[in-house]
């Protein structure tokens, strides 16, 4: 079931899959990630657990509003209040929230700021919010040398960007992230716009350097040993600042979940 909730001004895409009066599981795609990075094994695999599962459109990406940056910036507890809108335009009280990446940021935010919302908390490939990260090894150099490599933006660039998301070590399921990155540029109101988001991350937001020993949701950090922008010491540096925190390294994964039966292999691992 697809619906658009209002954030503000904003206006947000949602879908919902599953019995609505089952539990339920908000995702959290990454930075410039539409709600259709996430996929359908994943949310299939979630179901066949027991809940119903939300995946939405960030602002500025897909089907949602696309905002004027210079004339309207946001920041990441902007980005996080819209995880709140979604959850309200559909009525949910609390959920378990999953985040990757900049979405594991945004999760962070949501269980410090409005812990009642959050029910668990399973965060994937992602790193501390806030100055934390600072200190935290840096990107590998493959991926720094695709982005010193610019090229031009279209789906081949997207898809050569997921090949070193995925690392060498499992196999790239090209044409599956072919098929969805294809997708995601055909429902793309304006594609340029999702880069906002990296302006949006490192705006002055003093909401994000609230202490992470504040959660108290019960939390998951799944953490590939391959991944090319947040290597594993950012997943350790989580573990390390949220009470109760249990890290569970995924052998072979790196960024994103390309990889046949890592999507199914994920569902079954995330906080319920």
């Amino acid at each position: 079931m697809e619906r658009f909730v209002e954030s503000g001004a904003v206006r947000i895409w949602t879908e919902r899959a599953g019995d609505p009066g089952c539990p339920a599981v908000l995702l959290i795609a990454g930075s410039a990630a539409q709600g259709v990075s996430w996929p359908d094994a994943l949310v299939g695999g979630l179901v066949a657990r027991g809940v119903q599962v939300i995946r939405f459109d960030h602002r500025d990406t897909g089907r949602s509003s696309v905002v004027d940056f210079d004339a309207d910036p946001y920041t990441i507890g902007v980005m996080a209040r819209d995880c709140l809108a979604v959850l309200d335009g559909h009525g949910i009280a609390s959920a378990h929230v999953v985040g990757a990446s900049l979405g594991g940021v945004l999760a962070q935010w949501l269980a410090v700021h409005a812990p009642a919302r959050v029910r668990s908390l399973t965060l994937l490939a992602s790193t501390p919010m806030g100055s934390r990260r600072d200190g935290l090894p840096p990107p590998a150099p493959e991926f720094l040398a695709h982005l010193a490599a610019g090229l031009p933006p279209g789906v081949e660039s997207d898809v050569a960007l997921f090949r070193v998301f995925n690392g060498a070590v499992r196999p790239f399921d090209e044409p599956a992230a072919r098929a969805m990155l294809e997708l995601a540029r055909s429902r793309a109101g304006d594609p340029a716009a999702a880069a906002h988001h990296d302006r949006a991350a490192w705006r002055a937001d003093p909401s994000v350097d609230a202490p992470l020993s504040s959660i108290v949701a019960p939390t998951t950090i799944l953490h590939g040993d391959q991944d090319p922008v947040f290597s594993l010491g950012h997943g350790t540096a989580l573990a390390a600042a949220i009470p109760g925190a249990v890290i569970h390294v995924v052998p072979g994964m790196g960024h994103v979940l390309t990889s046949p039966g890592l999507p199914e292999e994920i569902a079954g691992l995330i906080r319920l």
